[in-house]
């Protein structure tokens, strides 16, 4: 079993889906965690619980046991298997497992066959639903907005226990879920005895590391905690036992199958081989190693047991991959090979036709009719209250029981970030249905910090540096009221944005959004006719603001609102100004100070698959900004020469729009940026609209191109050249955009402080290399335009 797989492929799909990608600090996190529970177990006492006899066919031939060992998805060879003993008519009597083994097993145990269950895992993308993968377009507004903020962000908590991270990278609700489905007609509350076939699942205890043997409950929660591996699946809570993955103990349970009184075992091990020792590069490496030897000897220990009449099931699986979902055909076949080829010592099992047909009706799962909802009871000791849980699930007392649709409805309040998890079973006793719902707060909260870098350099500017910080406290009230601050601290800017999220509606989700906002940042000033930096401007702003917000499902948002603003600005080095006696009257480049009370709209749809890579989806952003009141410092002459301060009556609109799509490993993007004040000027910014930069006219150096209208386009292609095998680096892309854009200065009362862009569009080329990283996107490229302009340029992380 390769660790290091899982936990790629993990972080992978996680930062696909913007599900909290981790960076180095998660790994070593999670290869301690999974030493002190591999170093530390103990052996279960022998005694023989009688579950496994031969009660259907021929009650006197020896009871079969089956044991499935993990191996994540090369279990799929498990299935393999499973086809050539019913092929066979080779009876299973009970079932021990582990991990990957343990799904298998728990489902085949429930009353499925082996071809049902094959055509259900052919029916979902199990690597999604393992690793918890959600499409961004699904996520609410709130969370797509972190994830374009603080792209691969490693999101911390922090309250009365210091700071931690999340128990594992995945917490496994879309897998318990899809379980709780397929079960759906198991109760909650029996041994699993009582299963068409006697059935074991093997997990760890985290806090002893002795193996726990997991034989009543919860069907889908034996098997979700059988194969929560340390680090990377949180763990799972079972009568009050932190349980992990069972495969630290006991990977191959084949004592456990003789306890449970089988007469012959048949054992399949799929477990994955050690690596060579020319693949192991860092520390990281060795310490997963070293966990793939303490595993292979448990499994050692438990091929000891095996008798003479036991049989051992090799799959030969290669370099199939723990967590190669995608080859899914390849690990049956290689199971189906494994079993024909172990058909001489199994046929003295067989069944005859009668026989086996009298074993299969015994076994087989009975459809029962509907289940009728008697009562509700909500386990959720969390500061969220009881009835935002109530309300997610749309179903009451007296309605009939359909798992596949209340476990959607409870996925969307983990997918919404108000809990770590939230699971439901149903309790039957006699008429009576009890439907529990439990729902776990986040454990490393109620205070979350999220972290964003970017590092820039090209040939036409200095470059710079900006680090993003963000807190969430969501839940401050029961009435859900949550508190969003976003800061950066950079080589050119400090900004601040707070606000409060105050709900009004628990059924439309309309919410008040009151906030202030500080930045103070520098901004290069460029002659418009030779294009040569000339000055540097010094600007600071400052806003008080509330906005009444409404979401548009999982589309996006609406905002409309008032704001004060207040801003100022001066060179920060200036030229003297001369009369013409040569008197100096000033600097040449003025000051500007400014006030206005303004009303806003904002539009946002979002439905991109990702907000740096997008090959999939589109995005709109719309703005509209009207001046109410303003004042600045601009003196102006009235009709009898008094001077008075100008207003600034202004009306600015924007609009962003981009598309995207793919074909295999080839992607298009194509968007389209437009500005324009009418009125008046902004007297708070009045360098209005800008071009340049990364993405953004790349032959020109950031904001070189400055004035109060924009006009904006790129088409962009990537291509997805190769994918890595190691924690740090991930994917390499290859890409050119073409960009056509400018901007002008068309107001006559603008201040004039931007140098404004003049003549027709101007056109622009780039080509770039680009590698997905655990610290973000890592960008090399270089951009032309016509006239012999380049720039080369270097980008890490985002620059926002």
């Amino acid at each position: 079993m390769s660790l290091d797989e899982a936990t790629r492929e993990a972080t992978a799909r996680l930062a696909h889906s913007r599900r909290y990608a981790r960076g180095a600090a998660a790994r070593r996190v999670l290869a301690a965690s999974i030493a002190f529970g591999s170093i530390a177990f103990a052996q279960r006492a022998l005694a023989d619980d009688n579950a496994c006899h031969a009660t259907a066919g021929d009650p006197n031939r020896p009871s079969v046991g089956l044991v499935l060992s993990g191996g994540g998805a090369r279990g799929y060879a498990h299935l393999g298997v499973l086809k050539v003993l019913e092929e066979n008519r080779i009876p299973v009597d009970c079932i021990a497992a582990t991990s990957m083994g343990a799904v298998v097993g728990g489902l085949y145990a429930s009353g499925m066959t082996a071809k049902e269950m094959q055509d259900r895992l052919a029916s979902v993308n199990l690597a999604d639903i393992a690793f918890d993968v959600i499409a961004r377009a699904d996520l609410p507004q709130a969370r797509r907005e972190d994830e374009r903020l603080y792209v691969n962000s490693l999101s911390f908590g922090f309250g009365l226990n210091g700071f931690r991270l999340p128990a594992g990278l995945v917490q496994g609700n879309r897998l318990q879920a899809l379980l709780q489905d397929w079960t759906a007609t198991v109760p909650a509350n029996q041994p699993f005895d009582k299963l068409p076939i006697p059935y074991r699942a093997i997990a760890t205890d985290l806090r002893t590391g002795q193996m726990v043997t997991l034989d009543q409950g919860s069907l889908p929660l034996a098997i979700r905690a059988s194969m929560a591996l340390p680090g990377l699946f949180a763990p799972a809570d079972v009568n009050g036992r932190t349980l992990v993955d069972g495969g630290l103990v006991s990977n191959l349970p084949i004592q456990t199958a003789h306890d449970m009184g089988a007469k012959v075992v048949i054992a399949v091990d799929i477990g994955s081989p050690l690596r060579p020792l020319d693949a192991l590069a860092s520390p990281a490496d060795v310490a997963q190693q070293m966990i793939g030897i303490l595993i292979h000897q448990n499994v050692a220990l438990q091929r000891k047991q095996l008798g003479p009449q036991d049989v051992l099931v090799e799959p030969q699986l290669g370099a199939l991959s723990f967590t190669d979902f995608a080859n899914a055909s390849q690990a049956i076949a290689a199971g189906e090979a494994a079993a024909r080829a172990a058909l001489p010592a199994l046929q003295h099992l067989a069944l005859s036709p009668q026989q086996y047909a009298e074993y299969r009706a015994a076994h087989n799962a009975h459809p029962a009719g509907p289940i009728y909802i008697t009562q509700i009871e909500i386990a959720s000791p969390s500061r969220v209250p009881e009835k935002r849980i109530r309300d997610a699930l749309h179903v009451q007392p007296g309605d009939v029981y359909d798992p596949a649709a209340l476990n959607k409805n409870l996925l969307k309040l983990t997918t919404a970030g108000d809990f770590e998890s939230v699971s439901q079973q149903m309790i039957t006793d006699g008429n009576q249905h009890t439907l529990i719902v439990d729902a776990k707060e986040k454990s490393w909260g109620p205070n979350f910090l999220l972290f964003g870098l970017g590092l820039s350099s090209s040939s036409t500017d200095e470059g710079g540096f900006r680090i993003h910080v963000g807190y969430r406290r969501p839940w401050i009230t029961s009435s859900g009221l949550e508190g969003r601050v976003d800061s950066t601290v950079g080589s050119d800017l400090i900004n601040f944005h707070g606000e409060l999220r105050q709900p009004l509606s628990d059924k439309f989700g309309y919410y008040v959004a009151p906030y202030l906002g500080f930045e103070r940042r520098y901004i290069n000033f460029y002659d418009a006719d030779t294009n040569f930096r000339i000055t540097q401007y010094h600007q600071q702003t400052e806003r008080i603001g509330l906005d009444l917000g409404v979401p548009l499902s999982t589309f996006g948002d609406f905002r409309i609102g008032v704001e004060y603003a207040h801003g100022y600005g001066s060179a920060v080095y200036n030229l003297p100004n001369f009369d013409d006696q040569g008197n100096p009257i000033g600097g040449a480049f003025p000051s500007y100070y400014g006030r206005q009370i303004n009303a806003h709209a904002r539009l946002v749809v979002d439905q991109l698959d990702d907000p740096l890579f997008p090959r999939k989806g589109y995005f709109v952003d719309l703005r509209v900004e009207r001046s109410l009141r303003g004042g600045s410092n601009n003196e102006v002459a009235d009709d009898n020469g008094n001077l008075t301060y100008s207003n600034a009556n202004y009306t600015e609109v924007y609009g962003k729009g981009l598309v995207a799509t793919s074909f295999g490993r080839h992607s298009f993007s194509a968007s389209i940026e437009a500005g324009s004040d009418f009125g008046g000027s902004n007297q708070v910014n009045p360098f209005g609209f800008t071009l340049g930069g990364f993405q953004h006219l790349s032959a020109y150096a950031a904001d070189q191109l400055a004035g109060s209208t924009m006009y904006y386009g790129q088409v962009t292609y990537m291509n997805q050249l190769a994918t890595f095998n190691t924690s740090v680096i991930r994917g390499l892309f290859a890409g050119a955009s073409f960009e056509a854009g400018n901007v002008w200065n068309n107001n006559a009362s603008s201040n004039n402080l931007a140098g404004a862009g003049k003549g027709p569009l101007k056109l622009g080329a780039t080509f770039f290399t680009s590698l997905t990283s655990s610290f973000g996107p890592l960008y090399f490229g270089v951009a032309f335009a016509p006239g012999g302009r380049y720039n080369l340029y270097f980008q890490l992380g985002h620059t926002y």
